[in-house]
């Protein structure tokens, strides 16, 4: 199959109530997500561009020659950021997008090019995502590690903060004292989607799922659209929420 031709969108907003101006915090005298957009141009992307709800944003990345849209400062989501953007630069629907996070500027690009790929291989899903294998138990437990389970052909069966699979014979008294085995699967956080369906996906009533687990990624399950998930080697960088974060990342890429 040929390489299929892809568009990285990075959805970048200044408020953050853990790090102020996040998008423009100094990462080796590169704003983060100038960091991040030269980390996607590295993926195979024909084209690279940031979905800011801020001018500085747009100023800073055209400052270091990165293509930057201003977009509404009034969305929901990411996904509703990334639809506008979508719309202003006229893409078509049958058009693949990857969204990458504007907080990741250790991000792997062979990793946004696999899950472009995986969606052009796989005609019936609407959008695709990655995972790796959890190796300890403390990460299986932790509600902030989504994790998720897969059908025989690649696609999401569903999506959890709950340890699942659960692993029934596992337990000592009433609690897990070992991984299942085949090793549970931590979803990563990066997206492909065909165009036609994110431009929906923000008009679609929000499931019971969603909800309950705050993971957006259930509602496209609930509608009973496909997610073809990607098994990548190695976990991802780090990705920056708080100061600690991004002393953490300042530390690992100055090494």
């Amino acid at each position: 199959m040929h390489s299929p031709r892809f568009t990285v969108i990075i959805p970048a907003r200044m408020a953050s109530s853990r790090l102020p101006d996040k998008p423009l915090a100094d990462i080796g005298g590169l704003p983060m997500v100038v960091r991040v957009a030269r980390q996607a141009q590295q993926s195979g992307a024909s084209h690279v561009v940031v979905a800011a709800d801020d001018e500085r944003i747009v100023q800073a990345c055209e400052a270091h020659q990165v293509h930057a849209l201003r977009t509404r400062t009034d969305h929901p989501s990411g996904s509703d950021r990334l639809a506008e953007a979508c719309t202003l630069l006229g893409l078509h629907d049958n058009d693949i997008v990857v969204n990458v996070q504007g907080d990741e500027p250790m991000m792997d690009p062979s990793l946004v090019n696999q899950v472009a790929h995986l969606l052009a291989r796989h005609p019936q899903a609407s959008m695709s995502t990655a995972a790796h294998a959890i190796d300890n138990l403390a990460d299986f437990l932790n509600p902030n590690v989504v994790k998720v389970v897969l059908d025989r052909q690649g696609l999401a069966h569903y999506f959890s903060r709950a340890p699942i699979p659960w692993w029934r014979d596992g337990q000592q008294g009433s609690t897990l004292k070992a991984l299942p085995s085949p090793a549970p699967l931590r979803h990563v956080g990066i997206y492909g989607y065909r165009v036609g369906f994110l431009k929906q996906f923000p008009q679609l009533q929000a499931a019971p799922t969603e909800t309950l687990e705050s993971l957006e990624q259930l509602r496209a399950l609930w509608h009973g659209h496909a997610i073809a998930v990607h098994i990548t080697d190695r976990a991802p960088g780090p990705g920056v929420d708080t100061p600690e974060d991004l002393e953490r990342v300042r530390r690992l890429l100055a090494a």
